[in-house]
């Protein structure tokens, strides 16, 4: 199964994440199959998500499953 999830990066105590789509039994921080876009959640308010949407939605087009958080970032993005 194919997930879109988040993979940490950064330092300690100030984290960031990048949106990538991986097999679902990979490790966090394994080999992922693609980059969407990241996430800062330290950063202003209107600059913590970017993504390529159209590659999301090709993701999720032939199956992909976001996870819970994925989902709530890539909605909070869209409005």
């Amino acid at each position: 199964m194919v997930k879109i999830r988040l993979k940490r990066f950064g330092s300690a105590k100030r984290p960031t994440y990048r949106i990538v789509v991986m097999e679902a039994k990979q490790p966090r921080d394994g080999k992922c199959i693609e980059e969407l876009g990241t996430y800062a959640p330290i950063a202003a308010e209107g600059s913590q998500v970017s993504f390529k949407e159209d590659r999301v939605k090709y993701w999720l087009g032939v199956g992909a499953q976001p996870t819970e958080i994925v989902k709530k970032l890539l909605n909070k993005k869209a409005k």
